[in-house]
């Protein structure tokens, strides 16, 4: 059986040039980027654009990319894991009425793109969870760049993993009942605080 090993991904800068035979289009890799990730109250691009948010806090290298087949989501330079997910009101397409928040709070096996497998048992293998809610309710003014639209509930693990209602998922309203909502520049410090009751629950 051939084997292939995996390609790693380098950091690309957007003035690369679609090619046709050696011969330049008029297209470039960051007209792809417009094209395709502009719009991020798209459930998958806010979702990603959720995950820099959070790396933006902890000191993300943007040359180190982004893993999409990884257990978590990001790492510190302390080698924190964390998880990151996101939930908003307000979606890109036409809606009746805002959105019901919930998160996925799932155990994983963890896929090893080295082996192409999946490992072990599900469960969580991150340190703690980041959950990203970006709570502006109004259509014509709703920015996902601008920090102060969105709400974070930092928890350890070991508190999803004890919690009762739910090992799938989780609501607004039911993570609020177990911690309280940050703002954008206190997400370092409460990520350092949540990582160090995880710690002490080992």
């Amino acid at each position: 059986m051939i084997g292939f090993k995996q390609i790693k991904a380098i950091p690309k800068t957007g003035r690369e040039i679609l090619t046709n035979n050696g011969l330049n289009t008029q297209y470039s890799l960051l007209d792809f980027w417009r094209w395709s990730v502009s719009d991020i109250l798209s459930n998958a691009t806010r979702g990603r654009f959720a995950e820099f948010i959070v790396g933006t806090v902890i000191g993300l290298n943007p040359e180190n990319l982004r893993d999409e087949w990884g257990a978590y989501d990001l790492t510190t330079e302390d080698g924190i894991k964390i998880e990151v997910k996101s939930a908003a009101y307000i979606q890109s397409w036409n809606q009746k009425k805002i959105s019901t928040i919930s998160f996925s709070i799932k155990p994983a096996r963890y896929w090893d793109s080295g082996t192409n497998m999946l490992h072990g048992k599900p469960k969580r293998h991150a340190d703690i969870y980041v959950f990203c809610h970006l709570k502006h309710k109004d259509k014509n003014t709703i920015d996902p760049l601008k920090m102060e639209q969105w709400d974070f509930y930092i928890l350890p693990t070991y508190r999803l993993d004890n919690y009762k209602r739910s090992q799938s998922s989780i609501t607004i309203n039911s993570l609020q009942k177990l911690t309280e909502p940050r703002k954008y520049a206190e997400l370092n410090f409460e990520i350092i605080k949540a990582y160090e009751e995880q710690k002490n629950t080992g």
